[in-house]
């Protein structure tokens, strides 16, 4: 199976430390949080690394151009300011045989399991599955109907109380007919799966934390130093 980093975003919530480089590209403890994920892939066994590329792209194409998994790496430019949504229908024709992927961001480290989360997906008949996550507020919150299919799926609310997007995500091929020029994954594409019943959500309890400010950035090397994951 693939997977698909999104890699292309300006990372201005962390701007002190993306003059020079691409948000996935921060090091956290000497690695850079990009090569931490693609680490964490490769060790459950995917067989190719799609990494979609935007702002400061040509740092992240270096670098892992001498990478020790450089085989298993395909590098997309998919434009400096192009939304996720998009951005993943760059991608159509390299997944044309694929039936299922998965996605993930470039600024986010999780331990779960990708066969649990692979056998979620296909049990439910899923179109998109969803790592849910319970950490602080700040991101798309999710609301549960029966047997974890969503029911509404909200961007960044104001509010935050339950469940949110981890990422994380397994997707099946039919999530190309819902994708469109001009749009972030999260928002359109997701509301149309909710009214389908084609969006669920695997729930998650363990390790997972992003990387969105540079207070992120410090707790994540501060875990890593107590090696709590």
């Amino acid at each position: 199976m693939k997977v698909v980093i999104f890699c292309g975003g300006l990372g201005t919530r962390i701007s002190q430390e993306t003059y020079d480089k691409p948000k996935p590209m921060i090091k956290i403890l000497g690695v850079p949080i990009l090569e931490r994920i693609i680490n964490f892939y490769l060790k459950q066994k995917i067989d190719e690394i799609i990494l979609l590329l935007g702002y400061k792209g040509n740092v992240i194409r270096k670098y892992f151009l001498n990478h020790k998994a450089q085989k298993k790496i395909k590098f997309i430019n998919t434009g400096l300011k192009t939304l996720t949504g998009e951005r993943l229908l760059k991608t159509k024709k390299y997944l044309r045989s694929e039936k299922y992927f998965m996605a993930t961001y470039g600024d986010g480290l999780c331990d779960v399991n990708l066969k649990k989360l692979f056998k979620f997906h296909i049990k439910n008949k899923s179109i998109a599955t969803i790592t849910a996550v319970r950490p602080p507020a700040r991101f798309g919150e999710i609301y549960f109907s029966k047997k974890d299919r969503v029911k509404s799926f909200k961007e960044k609310p104001n509010i935050n109380s339950g469940w949110i997007n981890g990422g994380f995500f397994i997707l099946s091929k039919e999530i190309f007919n819902f994708l469109s020029k001009n749009q972030m994954l999260e928002r359109q594409p997701m509301a149309k799966l909710v009214k389908k019943k084609k969006l669920f959500a695997y729930k998650h309890r363990g390790f997972w934390q992003c990387m969105d400010t540079k207070r992120d950035k410090d707790l994540l090397e501060k875990i890593l130093k107590k090696k709590k994951i």
